[in-house]
């Protein structure tokens, strides 16, 4: 059974063009987990970010209020 699974995993390397097939889609693969990671951190940068502006709103008035 294990030489059957083994077999079918790696009968891409009989064929050059399956084996230059996948190594593009591992690249790309790899392009769009980059891009992933990357907007993800852009993300939780923009949320800290609208975070503190809308805390900064908010304490705002209260500041107003209090007496000098």
């Amino acid at each position: 059974m294990a030489k059957a699974l083994m077999g079918h995993i790696y009968s891409d390397l009989r064929d050059p063009r399956l084996s230059a097939d996948n190594a593009r889609l591992r690249t790309r693969v790899r392009e769009l987990e980059d891009l992933v990671l990357r907007l993800s951190e852009e993300n939780d940068q923009l949320v800290a970010a609208q975070t503190a502006d809308l805390h900064d709103l908010h304490a705002a008035p209260l500041q107003e209020m209090q007496p000098a």
